[in-house]
C-alpha cells in the first residue's frame, strides 16, 4: 500500500515502524549515542530507535533537538525515516541536517499502523509504502 504525504527531507529509508502516540523531544529524551528513548514517562521509554522508521505527532522542545537527530545520524544510531502528523522545525532542520528521510500529513492515520511493520519512507516522493497487513 502506498500512502502519500509530504516530503521534508529526501531520501528513500525503510526499517521497521516504531509508532508513538506521543511528541518526542530529541533534546534530553533521546540519548544520542545509545538511540534509545530515555524520557521518563514517555510510551516509548527504553525503545531503540536505530534503524527503526520512527512515526510519532510531532517534536516537542529545544531547537538543539535538531542537533542531536544529527548526532544520532553521526553515531549510527538514527531512525532509518521518521513520519509526523505535523512536521514541525526541530525535527524537520533534524531530518535534513541527518539526512533523515521525512515524510509528514500523510493522507491516512499513521497511529492506525502496527508497530514491526516494514515501512519506506520516502521524502523524494512524499510516500509511505508498506504492507496492507500492517494496518491494526
Amino acid at each position: 500500500m502506498i500512502v502519500h504525504g509530504r516530503g521534508i527531507s529526501r531520501g528513500r529509508g525503510t526499517g521497521e515502524l516504531l509508532v508513538s502516540p506521543a511528541a518526542i523531544s530529541f533534546l534530553s529524551g533521546v540519548d544520542p549515542d545509545t538511540g534509545i528513548i530515555v524520557e521518563k514517562g514517555h510510551p516509548l521509554e527504553g525503545e531503540s530507535i536505530t534503524g527503526k522508521v520512527l512515526a510519532f505527532p510531532h517534536g516537542k522542545g529545544s531547537t538543539v533537538g535538531s542537533y542531536v537527530l544529527y548526532a544520532l545520524k553521526r553515531n549510527k544510531k538514527a531512525p532509518a525515516g521518521i513520519i509526523n502528523t505535523r512536521a514541525d522545525p526541530i525535527i524537520a532542520v533534524g531530518a535534513i541536517m541527518g539526512k533523515i528521510p521525512m515524510v509528514d500529513q500523510p493522507e491516512k492515520d499513521i497511529m492506525q499502523l502496527r508497530n514491526g511493520t516494514c515501512i519506506t519512507v520516502d521524502g523524494d516522493t512524499g510516500t509511505i509504502e508498506y504492507d496492507q497487513d500492517g494496518i491494526s
